[in-house]
């Protein structure tokens, strides 16, 4: 493992309602819907700097709604349009498994985070994580990250239902992923 001072801090971002539409469960590729803020922000992010990641629950395969090669397809899509805007992630990091399973990479366990870590040497610790629901927050903490909730996708009802219940709060809460860059980029640790 690499010095603490060679770490870098990264970005990991949800996919479902972060990056694109959240549609319940993607099980077609013509389902994908990439949000018109997403490029842009992940640009900002990666001229600025970061690392960036993402991190995403698809337990559908699982569940047998649709195969592992499905969401191989939407994540070659959403890189495609990526690089159409000039932009090119880092990783995507992904758990198939249902909640029920014994696994240790389902978000908000920290696996694909700590495994994120070992394989591009990052610093979880000054890291940040932004998600819809309450579970990437949950991922932030885990791992010691900065949090930030977006209301796209789950995120407006997260907030109206179940915030009062939260035991710890988003470090910000954004309208979307360019608002949420722009507060990344303004306090970064």
């Amino acid at each position: 493992m690499p010095e603490a001072k060679s770490l870098r801090p990264a970005v990991f971002l949800d996919r479902d309602g972060t990056i694109s539409e959240e549609v319940g469960y993607l099980n077609h590729l013509s389902r994908f819907r990439m949000l018109d803020c997403a490029p842009g922000a992940i640009r900002r992010l990666k001229d600025a700097g970061f690392p960036v990641f993402v991190v995403t629950n698809q337990s559908g395969v699982a569940r047998g709604y649709f195969p592992e090669s499905l969401v191989a397809q939407v994540h070659a899509e959403m890189n495609r349009q990526l690089e159409g805007a000039g932009v090119k992630l880092d990783g995507i990091y992904c758990c198939f498994h249902r909640g029920e399973d014994a696994c240790d990479c389902r978000k908000p366990k920290p696996g694909l985070l700590e495994r994120a870590a070992r394989e591009h040497a990052l610093d979880l610790a000054r890291s940040i994580v932004v998600g819809d629901r309450y579970l990437d927050i949950e991922l932030a903490r885990r791992v010691g990250a900065q949090a930030v909730l977006v209301r796209t996708g789950f995120g407006r009802g997260e907030l109206q239902w179940h915030s009062a219940d939260w035991p710890a709060a988003p470090d910000y809460i954004a309208e979307d992923l360019g608002e949420a860059a722009e507060w990344i980029l303004r306090n970064r640790r």
